[in-house]
């Protein structure tokens, strides 16, 4: 999910000398392009099907590989993309065996929080997202329906509720970004756990960013600066969202919150 804490896990790894952490990729885009010529290319589709696949497969691993290697020669990488988890499938054909895939949560409520927190910081700006002539985007509870129904939080949302319909749950691992911030030292156990790996002692007082990228090209400066200390943020949605909003995304989205032990509040 966006804004559950996905940049912070990475920089927190990242200071286990044996990984290569990675900011927002677009190496799955790559697997996507080759992906998309393999299935409508004319000159694949008129050799033989089983051959080509296998060497397609075989293409997207190798790729993959070299594409890491150029960049690290640390024996782990761990690639930051949200969408890893709804592509568990295709990950499994090209490496032959199960994935693994951590994916961060947040109470959603929190997430439309800082959803909104964000827009309000740059007053003096326009927003494409509003659009008062067509009442598009006009209030808190609009944008939050829009960020549900768009990207990032309702493309996130959708390959959430596929992963589970799919079964691929039980291969992911799920963390809570409140339970990553409140008990780090436990919920990196079970990151080395899920790995198969050594623990390796994380220094939780003094994170420093590693990743690096320009939130400009998105549009939303500072979206992936992470604080350096790992620390419980406050609870502000009933003071940023109102009652409406909440209502709306705890009647509209209630799977989400039982699936993650988020208790629903009365409004």
């Amino acid at each position: 999910m966006p804004r559950a804490g996905s940049t912070l896990l990475q920089n927190i790894m990242a200071q286990n000398p044996d990984f290569y952490v990675t900011p927002t990729s677009g190496v799955l885009e790559l697997i996507f392009g080759a992906r998309q010529n393999y299935s409508n290319c004319p000159e694949f589709r008129a050799q033989d099907d089983v051959l080509m696949k296998k060497a397609f497969l075989a293409f997207s691993r190798a790729g993959l590989e070299a594409f890491f290697r150029a960049l690290t020669d640390k024996p782990y990488v761990i690639d930051k993309s949200r969408g890893w988890g709804v592509h568990f499938d295709l990950l499994k054909l090209i490496f032959d065996e199960d994935p693994k895939i951590i994916c961060m949560v947040r109470d959603l409520r929190q997430i439309f929080a800082s959803l909104e927190k964000k827009f309000r910081e740059t007053p003096d700006k326009h927003h494409p997202m509003v659009n008062h002539a067509n009442l598009a985007c006009t209030t808190t509870l609009k944008r939050a329906m829009t960020h549900a129904q768009g990207i990032p939080v309702g493309l996130a949302l959708d390959r959430l509720a596929e992963v589970h319909q799919r079964g691929w749950n039980k291969q992911i691992l799920f963390i809570r970004y409140e339970d990553l911030t409140t008990q780090p030292q436990q919920t990196l156990q079970k990151v080395y756990a899920y790995l198969g790996l050594p623990e390796f002692q994380h220094d939780f007082e003094h994170v420093s960013q590693v990743t690096q990228e320009d939130d400009r090209v998105q549009g939303v400066p500072g979206f992936h600066t992470i604080r350096p200390r790992v620390e419980p943020l406050t609870n502000e949605y009933m003071a940023i969202l109102g009652r409406d909003t909440i209502r709306a995304v705890q009647n509209n989205f209630a799977w989400y919150f039982n699936l993650f032990g988020y208790p629903i509040v009365p409004v």
